[in-house]
């Protein structure tokens, strides 16, 4: 596995300890549960995709982009405003 894909293991792992339901964007389904988090969500033309949208009673509240330690964030801020 790349870092990459264990990085994606390990917060889906987080996110469901937390009491999410974790689904992939292919089989979006937001009733599951109050808290689900989408992985691979696409936003808006040219900010290509959010580790994980997080939706709490049916309404987006959060983006999940996990960096390497010590990354910036310039670059990640703007795609708060970039959800479809």
């Amino acid at each position: 596995m790349t870092s990459e894909e264990l990085a994606r293991v390990d917060n889906d792992a987080q996110l469901v300890e937390a009491g999410w339901e974790v689904q992939d964007y292919a089989d979006i389904y937001l009733q599951a549960g109050k808290g689900v988090a989408v992985r691979e969500y696409p936003m808006k033309s040219g900010h290509g995709f959010a580790d994980h949208l997080l939706f709490i009673s049916l309404e987006a509240v959060g983006v999940i982009e996990a960096k390497k330690v010590g990354s910036t964030l310039t670059g990640v801020e703007p795609q708060k405003h970039s959800v479809e």
